[in-house]
């Protein structure tokens, strides 16, 4: 068979050059290199190195995108599953899997954009006044008598609050302020709920709602309510939307619940958890009484073997014989004392004799005077004065001549 051509006649491409043609394409397309597009995300990933991956897709077609770390690190929500959202990026080709995506550079809310944008500011206005801080959290108690609730007797929420709490703890005072949980007139309704209850002054607050879109929930994200919340004597637990809904009333609140049977099982305890705990407390408290009435016992029966319970006069003997042995030494003591004390009174009694004069007399001295003045030169006198010459036994007056 003859070949109408061969493989020399035709340019043969590899995969490698196909992808970087395509790529090259691309790259040169102004549309393609500055878009945005709008979409719902599916199969989200927010890789552990930092990078976002996902689908975006709508009622036709799907286009994967990729958000690297240093673009995402400034979004000011979560990405999710379901989420309506506009991309801005540039479209390229992925070599590897011969895919193209999306690189997405800026990422935003669709539909509730704008609201979007008021709640993230009035969230950084408030975090900045500290309305966030866990250091104005009040704690909530622990067995609470009454509790306060502010929701829509219309909706499940306040059911399923009742419902919770009556099956948890049925002792337990219930007071309902009936609000608006959504619309323009709600966040007044709201914030009233706050003040009135706070007059009739519960253990604890309960606002909440059952889920609902942003725009729906939008009313606990009113200033006037976050800092009605803030103002509140009494702790507050909300329990807004669903796990993933998060409100400025959340951050501000005590306490944060999920959902409003959240929010109740947070407000009251579990009556039988507290029975058990009691009842292991029983069980621990009789162990131990048990346990010092027998430490107690074998120590009366320790002192009852004590020799001084057999023969109590035992210990007056040995006081008496303290005392004797005591006054002994005590005499004693005295009686040595009062020797030296005279042996001190004679040796005193002999210096003040080796100085008295009339001692000194007695061994033949004497003393001449001058009148009232002792002698004591001879250059004193002069003829004609009369001299006294004291001696042990008498006195003797001279004349000089």
């Amino acid at each position: 068979m003859k070949l109408l051509f061969s493989e020399h006649d035709i340019k043969i491409y590899s995969v490698d050059e196909i992808t970087a043609y395509i790529k090259g394409l691309l790259e040169k397309s102004r549309v393609l290199q500055d878009i945005q597009v709008k979409g719902e995300i599916s199969n989200f990933l927010h890789h552990n190195s930092g990078h976002m991956y996902f689908d975006l897709k709508d009622e036709n077609s799907i286009i994967r995108c990729a958000m690297f770390r240093g673009s995402n690190n400034n979004l000011k929500f979560e990405p999710e599953d379901g989420a309506e959202v506009i991309v801005k990026g540039h479209v390229e080709v992925y070599k590897k899997r011969g895919n193209y995506q999306i690189i997405v550079e800026k990422m935003e809310l669709a539909g509730k954009g704008a609201l979007f944008k008021k709640f993230i500011r009035l969230k950084e206005k408030l975090e900045k006044e500290g309305l966030f801080n866990d250091r104005f959290k009040k704690l909530i108690p622990q067995i609470p008598r009454r509790i306060g609730i502010v929701t829509s007797l219309e909706g499940a929420a306040v059911r399923d609050i009742i419902k919770t709490i009556k099956k948890r703890f049925p002792h337990v005072t219930l007071t309902v302020y009936p609000s608006l949980v959504q619309g323009d007139e709600a966040k007044y309704q709201i914030v009233r709920g706050i003040e009135v209850l706070n007059q009739l002054k519960p253990d604890v607050i309960i606002i909440a709602r059952g889920g609902g879109s942003f725009e729906d929930l939008w009313s606990f994200n009113e200033e006037i309510v976050a800092r009605a919340i803030f103002k509140s004597k009494i702790p507050i637990i909300t329990g807004i939307g669903h796990e993933i809904d998060f409100t400025i009333a959340d951050f501000v609140a005590d306490k944060r619940a999920h959902t409003p049977s959240a929010a109740a099982e947070l407000a009251v305890p579990d009556i039988l958890e507290i029975k058990y705990i009691l009842l292991n407390f029983e069980k621990l408290l009789y162990k131990d009484l048990k346990k010092i009435k027998e430490n107690y016992a074998q120590r009366v029966e320790s002192i009852r073997e004590r020799p001084i319970f057999k023969r109590p006069i035992i210990l007056i003997e040995q006081y008496i014989q303290l005392i004797d042995n005591e006054k002994e030494q005590i005499i004693r003591i005295f009686m040595n004392g009062n020797e030296i004390f005279k042996k001190d009174i004679e040796i005193i009694k002999e210096k003040i004799n080796a100085f008295n004069p009339k001692a000194i007399l007695k061994r033949g001295y004497s003393i001449t005077m001058i009148g009232a003045e002792i002698i004591k030169s001879v250059k004193t006198i002069k003829p004609k004065d009369i001299i006294s010459t004291v001696l042990s036994d008498g006195e003797i007056r001279s004349k000089i001549e």
